[in-house]
């Protein structure tokens, strides 16, 4: 199993709105380098829900259920459809994952704009325990 973390603006589409409609097709990346880590995810595999914007926390984790598929025409782009798993206890800012040194190399802090990143294990270690799992 591999871990993500996948960034979305809560006003856009929101971990309420994932809950809510029990999954989603986790679609519109055009980033090349993101939708490279789209195409490496796997059913069973483990994304931080990440909201960006005024928020700037990770606030819960979803499940990929299917791998990539195209998304679009040009064979370019992929999506992956998740399903919610669970709330964290507490919200992990921005300002907290910064200040955790066992995070310096985590991708997102070092590719901000990076909307689809891996979490090696360890980092999601540091990420549950600061959430309260």
């Amino acid at each position: 199993m591999a871990y993500w973390l996948l960034k979305s603006e809560a006003d856009s589409y929101g971990w309420a709105d994932l809950v809510r409609d029990g999954r989603t097709e986790w679609d519109g990346v055009r980033n090349a380098a993101a939708a490279g880590h789209l195409r490496g995810m796997k059913p069973g595999d483990s994304a931080i829900v990440y909201h960006s914007g005024k928020d700037k926390a990770a606030v819960g984790i979803a499940t990929v259920t299917r791998a990539a598929k195209a998304d679009g025409d040009d064979g370019r782009w992929v999506s992956v459809e998740i399903a919610p798993d669970r709330p964290l206890p507490c919200s992990v800012t921005l300002t907290a994952m910064k200040a955790e040194a066992k995070l310096a190399d985590l991708p997102m802090l070092r590719q901000s704009r990076l909307s689809v990143s891996p979490v090696g294990e360890a980092e999601w270690t540091v990420l549950m325990t600061m959430a309260g799992l």
